[in-house]
């Protein structure tokens, strides 16, 4: 017994030292089979205990002494911590919005409501900072894990010395598991490769049943079992299996499986649906319950005006919050619009409340199994609405197809309503609503996801409910809440302490603050206990300390992301200052009536990005997509491959984006003719196949559901062994233009030819190339096509090669800047920088100015007739002039 409790529990005077120390608990009687222990949470995992029986000659003679199993403190509550997906404050009817979710209605009713909830504005540094008690940077999330770049605070990488709180509770003794979105596995670490310790499984999270990546087609997602790639949709009816309803199925699943297993052991669950993310793809029977309701028939100005006065109503918000003026330099008001515009936003606005009440729906279907289970009583739900706000990336005009919109690309209102109005939020499309409604959705506040200095970026809401605890019942909480609280108000919930050492490495300390103490009462209008925090993303920055606000006037529109980037953006700001304690909705400017403040503040900024590696601050957007990150593939030029290969990521996968590059394959051509794919990247919604059709090679590039350019044999290949390839030469500089904050590197024509046997079969110039990205939920695959295909009207997937495939090679040849190349991009980085700064041109003036001369160039494209590809390229250039 002492030698166990002398490895096992701290000593005394250390217990003295460490006040916050838990006591051991154990049940049963130590060295028996049924014996559990606590730990003191110092060390992860706990040290083995010494043998605590007794050894002779003989076992009759011996007595035996089994190590005790390691249990949480008594009455530790299971744990439900559910986040959505690009939702803004006035998204939810809990907090005044008009799309119905009642379940987050009942948690609220039965526990409590927070106003004052803050994200970080955009989805992987929210969920880092999440699960992890820290600041997005100082988890290595500054940006998503697509934009990484190679500095600390932004290469995607969960280090080793900030263990989650699903590693925290499992080596306490919980059964831990993540479902849905897993934003924080590096995107060159997802493949089958790995490595897997930051994926859910290696990061303490014991079950993970999800996607990993931004976002997932919701009918046919690239799903994983914990590391393994699965298949359930395969053979369903397309419209009838959603990862929805799957993923609360596999919740449920799994959490009844723990219970019947062991009763007493508690349960924590990430439950991350990818509602309302885009593509917004609910269920026909969401999407008809919706329409009938007629919410969004007048428009955009007067929804959001109805959010405001239900927020008021209901108490959400103070009744002498202040609403500001719609923005109408970059969003037209609803008046303005024609009537095919507005039948257009309508529709795109009852598919996005659809996803949000299907996935509100079946959250609560999760929570009624608890009850089931006769455990919702000791059950914390924390279920906050939206990792960011809601999302504008649809731009103006929405999307069909999300993947446009990172590619520079937006599709005008009649291609929308010719071609996908029909089938908005079906498989057939990847959407996103336009960014008027997005604004409405962030009702009180303005801006949206990606705006770190605007509440509309980064205000959340938030219910909580543990019927054991919180008796307050529709309580309203105002303190500042940040999603790094989460981590130490759990921990102190279950009685567990955060460790010192995990696997050997020395933990740095968790740096939010627990907001356990709002769940009594009589602490409801006490002060906030989290008093400083910092914002910034992509070069848009803030503070808040004791109810000040400083931040950076909003400098560029989320769908603005394709230009060169603030060389400055620590100076080159105009900075706002804010009174949050009376001023709820950011609406009032004090910066010239207290520029003394607005300095202490500047300064205070500085440390906190100092303390949190926010350095060297970057505000490129788009360009960070496309930057070389250390994958797999990095620093190769030649990839070969022997026999058929499927799943691999993008990230992880060969990039044929803005270089010049050769694919070639032997193949095998039985005597009845061949078909099939030999290698694909992407899918519906962007990407290229290299494959045979009626035994012709067909090589197809896909741009973006728009247009697709296809090479093809004119004649059935003979029986036996062929060398088919594709050849395409790159006509631009490349992504190296990056450095030199300038993008005339991408997008370049290039002229591609098809080759069998060494002739030349077929041969095109593309005059516009996708410059930044595929479709990123599908993968790279050899031999077959997984998920969807890049030509409906050639091929079904799986459409597996029916040839033997002998040796496949892909040879990349990446552009290289000449001398004379860098010295004009310098140049014109240089005479940029020495251009007016935001104090001389109002910054949203910038944006107007961008945006007239994006109409103007459209309206040149359609007076000329031109076709979707076409009058992209032809935009392209006119915007350059």
């Amino acid at each position: 017994m002492r030698a166990y409790l002398s490895a096992l529990v701290v000593s005394s005077a250390t217990l003295l030292a460490s006040a916050s120390a838990p006591a051991q608990q154990v049940n049963g009687t130590l060295g028996s089979p049924g014996a559990t222990t606590t730990i003191t949470g110092q060390q992860l995992p706990p040290p083995d205990p010494k043998f605590g029986g007794v050894i002779k000659d003989g076992a009759l003679q011996s007595k035996p002494w089994w190590p005790p199993r390691v249990a949480p403190p008594r009455g530790a509550p299971n744990v439900l911590l559910i986040i959505t997906d690009d939702a803004g404050f006035g998204v939810p009817s809990t907090f005044g919005g008009v799309i119905p979710t009642p379940t987050m209605d009942r948690i609220a009713n039965s526990g409590l409501r927070y106003n004052r909830v803050f994200s970080t504005a955009l989805c992987s540094p929210t969920r880092a900072a999440l699960i992890t008690g820290r600041n997005h940077h100082s988890a290595g999330f500054g940006v998503i894990s697509e934009q990484a770049t190679g500095f600390p605070g932004y290469n995607s990488i969960i280090a080793k010395d900030k263990a989650t709180i699903g590693r925290i509770l499992l080596d306490n003794g919980y059964s831990t598991s993540w479902f849905g979105k897993d934003h924080n596995t590096p995107a060159f670490a997802a493949s089958q490769v790995g490595p897997f310790d930051q994926w859910p499984t290696g990061m303490g999270f014991e079950y993970f049943y999800g996607f990993v990546g931004g976002d997932a087609n919701q009918w046919e997602p690239n799903l994983f079992r914990n590391t393994t790639q699965i298949y359930p949709f395969l053979g369903k009816e397309p419209g009838t299996w959603n990862l929805v309803t799957a993923m609360a199925d596999d919740a449920i699943d799994w959490m009844t499986r723990v219970h019947q297993t062991d009763p007493s052991k508690p349960v924590l669950i990430k439950y991350a649906p990818g509602a309302t993310h885009a593509p917004h793809h609910p269920t026909k029977e969401w999407v008809d319950k919706i329409s009938k309701l007629h919410l969004f028939d007048e428009g955009w100005n007067k929804v959001r005006d109805q959010i405001f006065e239900n927020q008021k109503r209901l108490g959400v918000i103070p009744m002498d919050t202040k609403l500001s003026p719609w923005p109408k330099d970059i969003l037209k008001e609803w008046d303005q619009l024609t009537a095919d515009e507005k039948k257009l936003y309508i529709r795109q606005a009852e598919v996005f409340a659809a996803f949000a009440a299907y996935s509100d729906h079946e959250i609560g279907r999760v929570i009624q199994a608890f009850e089931d289970l006769g455990k919702l009583d000791n059950t914390l739900i924390i279920y906050i609405n939206g990792d960011n706000g809601t999302s504008a990336e649809g731009g103006p005009l929405g999307t069909p197809n999300e993947v446009a919109f990172f590619n520079g690309v937006s599709v005008p209102v009649d291609v929308q309503l010719a071609k996908y109005y029909d089938v908005w939020g079906t498989e057939q499309t990847y959407n996103h609503m336009s960014a008027g409604w997005s604004w409405a959705f962030d009702a009180p506040f303005s801006w949206f996801k990606q705006n770190a200095s605007q509440l509309g970026g980064t205000n959340q809401n938030m219910v909580v409910s543990w019927p054991a605890r919180i008796k307050d019942k529709g309580g309203l909480r105002e303190q500042f809440i940040h999603v790094i609280d989460v981590v130490p108000t759990i921990l102190e919930a279950a009685g567990i302490r955060a460790p010192e050492m995990v696997d050997g490495i020395k933990q740095a300390p968790i740096e939010g603050t627990s907001f356990a103490y709002t769940f009594d009462k009589t602490n409801a209008k006490v002060s906030t206990r989290h008093k400083t925090q910092y914002f910034e993303m992509m070069g848009q920055w803030a503070l808040y300390n004791e109810g000040w606000f400083l931040s950076t006037k909003v400098n560029r529109a989320p769908w603005e992301a394709f230009g060169p980037a603030n060389p400055d953006p620590l100076n080159n700001q105009v900075l706002q200052l804010y009174n949050l304690t009376q001023d709820f909705s950011q609406t009032e400017d004090l910066a010239a009536k207290n520029p003394q403040k607005v300095k202490e503040l500047k300064e205070m900024f500085v440390a906190e990005a100092r303390k949190y590696h926010v350095f060297p601050m970057d505000a490129s957007v788009a360009a960070r997509v496309i930057a070389p990150r250390p994958n797999i593939t990095a620093g190769r030029s030649e990839f070969v491959y022997t026999r058929p290969m499927t799943g691999l990521p993008q990230g992880d996968s060969p990039l044929l984006l803005d270089t010049s590059y050769t694919i070639t394959a032997d193949i095998e051509v039985p005597a009845d003719g061949a078909e099939g794919m030999i290698l694909t990247s992407g899918g519906r919604f962007a990407g290229y196949g290299f494959y045979l059709l009626k035994n012709k090679p067909v090589f197809l590039w896909n741009l973006l559901d728009l247009q697709r350019i296809k090479w093809e044999g004119t004649e059935a290949l003979s029986p036996g062994r062929h060398t088919i390839a594709f050849d395409f030469k790159y006509e631009g500089t490349g992504v190296g233009t990056l450095a030199y904050n300038s993008f005339s590197g991408l997008a370049q024509p290039g002229t591609g030819t098809l080759l069998v046997d060494g002739k030349q079969v077929d041969t095109k110039r593309m005059p516009k190339t996708l410059p930044m990205i595929l479709q990123w939920d599908e993968s790279f695959d050899i031999g077959s096509d997984t998920l969807t295909g890049v030509n409906d009207s050639d091929y079904k997937p799986p459409f597996p090669l029916t040839a033997k495939l002998n040796k496949l090679t892909v040879k990349v040849d990446r552009p290289q800047l000449s001398p004379d190349d860098i010295k004009k991009l310098q140049a014109a980085m240089q005479a940029a920088s020495d251009g007016p700064v935001g104090e001389d041109l109002d910054l949203v003036q910038k944006i107007e100015m961008r945006i007239d001369q994006r109409e103007g160039c459209r309206k040149q494209a359609d007076a000329k007739g031109l076709g979707p590809i076409e009058r992209i390229g032809f935009v392209h250039n006119c915007m350059k002039q």
